[in-house]
């Protein structure tokens, strides 16, 4: 048959034995039955059980490590002992084992070596078993790209973040723990917010904390995140002037969208304005200042819109590793999927995206402010249209999980409200906050043709600068 194809041969894959090292391992236990200390040395650098890879190394640490926390002494009597006692004596390779790895190892002094060895070889086992499971799901038929991916990187990233850090220098820690003192002292923690009256009352942004910024449709919970992000990020309201690297992930507006209102803002140039097709000379000039200001900020914007809450979190743990972002903003909550629960209903799909921002917020030790949505009830309400923390749409969760949440109204958009003809006011209730006063009004001036908001109580921005509005061109 001369027109048949060759046959290729089949070649059998070799089966490579994961990494491991046999005299580190033995290195690692002779020691600590030579001199007990040695375990807390091996707990410091997070030895367990499976660091080992041979199984009766695995049964052998798991016996002394128990020991240690019972407060027991170990040495090659009290070890045996307790191996007979547990019926393991012959799973560790019999009576004579201790003896045999107790004259393997010459001295416990090279005990922090054969301990590293270990850990890392235990490390890459880990990346390869964290890879082959990545490969296994992505060979099903009903995998999705985006989820497999956001899986794996959140396991690659549980390896990297289980890692221990060595103990902090004690002078370091005294020092920081003073700059906190310092920073409470000019009334905040974390990252400022730019509003003094704000920052007065919730002590600044704090890392860790999920803050909840809720409103109706168009009451400039936006514009209030955006003036927010530009003041974090061009250091306004610290002490040090320090900018705050900021990311953003708009799920409503493009980003080139939010880029030209936060010119406009800083500008004071009103967007309307620029949209007729002129601009004055004066007015350029504005733009040109703020976009120069804006261009050195570190802001960094992802407007992928329809985000799965997983995906988000994989894409804030890069803005956060790449960047070194120290504050998140997402606007908004309701605009974010949960697959895995789409299913289960909405509420239960808003449980599960709020318990996930909260759980990121931890991970990676930043504030998040989220904005969200409030329901019709206040409207709904008549006379009493003041917004509620039970008014937070589509789950009671979010409120459960926020630490802080801010509710946003504006009394101009309300028709029951007494102050109703004060078109400049908005006023933002801290309903809850856990870990400071709650049920405060800061009461603030909004600027709906710059998007801007200010301090009400001092009429200026800070440094004593009069706001552009009082002599804008028009």
């Amino acid at each position: 048959m001369a027109n048949e194809a060759p046959v290729s041969p089949k070649v059998t894959p070799v089966e490579r034995v994961p990494p491991h090292s046999e005299d580190a391992e033995r290195g690692v236990l002779g020691a600590v039955l030579l001199d007990a200390e040695k375990m807390d040395l091996c707990i410091e650098r997070q030895l367990v059980p499976e660091s080992f890879y041979f199984p009766a190394h695995r049964a052998l640490f798991d016996v002394m490590a128990m020991m240690s926390r019972e407060g027991r002494p170990i040495d090659l009597l009290t070890v045996g002992e307790r191996l007979k006692a547990g019926g393991l004596l012959e799973r560790i390779g019999g009576p004579g084992a201790l003896n045999r790895i107790v004259d393997s190892v010459p001295t416990a002094a090279h005990a922090e070596y054969y301990i590293n060895i270990v850990r890392d070889r235990h490390l890459l086992r880990k990346v390869i078993e964290a890879s082959r499971e990545a490969e296994r799901a992505c060979y099903d038929p009903n995998a999705e790209a985006a989820a497999v991916l956001a899986k794996s990187e959140q396991v690659f990233f549980d390896i990297t973040s289980g890692e221990h850090g060595q103990i902090r220098p004690w002078p370091d820690m005294v020092t920081e723990v003073i700059k906190t003192f310092d920073n409470q002292q000019r009334g905040f923690q974390g990252v400022p917010t730019g509003y003094r009256d704000l920052d007065k009352q919730i002590k600044g942004l704090k890392p860790g904390n999920m803050v909840i910024l809720a409103a109706r449709p168009s009451m400039g919970k936006t514009s209030l995140a955006m003036n927010v992000v530009e003041h974090a990020a061009l250091g306004k309201g610290d002490p040090e002037c320090r900018p705050r690297p900021v990311g953003v992930f708009s799920l409503e507006m493009s980003s080139m969208d939010l880029v030209k209102r936060m010119i406009c803002c800083r500008a004071e140039v009103s967007g309307h304005t620029i949209g007729d097709g002129f601009i004055s000379q004066t007015n350029h000039g504005r733009l040109v200042a703020a976009a120069d200001a804006l261009s050195h900020a570190p802001i960094f914007i992802d407007d992928s819109a329809g985000l799965e809450i997983s995906e988000l979190r994989a894409r804030a743990r890069r803005m956060k590793h790449k960047h070194g972002v120290e504050l998140i903003i997402i606007d908004y909550l309701q605009l974010l999927r949960a697959d895995t629960r789409r299913g289960d209903g909405r509420q239960v799909e808003v449980t599960y995206v709020s318990a996930g921002i909260k759980a990121m917020a931890k991970e990676l030790g930043v504030p998040v402010l989220v904005l969200s949505q409030l329901s019709r009830a206040p409207e709904a309400r008549g006379a009493e249209e003041k917004p509620k923390l039970s008014d937070l749409r589509d789950s009671g969760s979010i409120e459960q999980d926020a630490d802080i949440v801010l509710l946003l109204r504006r009394p101009c958009r309300t028709s029951s409200d007494p102050e109703k003809d004060n078109r400049r006011l908005a006023i933002v209730e801290i309903a809850k906050n856990r870990n400071g006063p709650a049920m405060e009004e800061i009461r603030m001036e909004f600027d709906e043709a710059f998007t801007r908001f200010r301090d009400a109580t001092h009429g200026v921005d800070e440094g004593g600068v009069q706001p552009a509005y009082m002599h804008q061109e028009v």
